[in-house]
């Protein structure tokens, strides 16, 4: 059979409960790291959700003004791996930088 065949890819096995878990905890590893980066007013929050290709976890910001900035989260980072750290800082940046461009655009910049 050829790989566009119906029943071709990942089987439709369920997710376990430790790899569940585990994006769970990177989840909220990196929305705290990335909360304690930005002041309140910025949203962080995040979710975790099942598609084809499995369990996601997404971490968002929602800064005063402008589009959310949001990133993907991998399950194998722990809370001391530099990428939690690395991930909430980009995040902090793009979220501060979405408020800086949606401020120079808003109705006060045309003064």
């Amino acid at each position: 059979m050829h790989g566009n065949a119906p029943h071709a890819g990942p089987p439709d096995a369920e997710p376990s409960a430790e790899r569940r878990r585990t994006l769970r905890r990177e989840l909220v590893d990196v929305a705290a790291s990335t909360r304690a980066l930005l002041s309140d007013e910025f949203v962080v929050g995040g979710e975790i959700s099942g598609g084809a290709d499995g369990l996601r976890a997404t971490v968002a910001v929602r800064p005063p003004a402008g589009s959310v900035v949001s990133a993907g989260v991998e399950a194998e980072a722990g809370a001391d791996d530099p990428t939690v750290e690395t991930l909430a800082r980009d995040l902090a940046a793009g979220a501060v930088l979405e408020a800086k461009r949606a401020g120079r655009s808003g109705p006060r910049a045309a003064r």
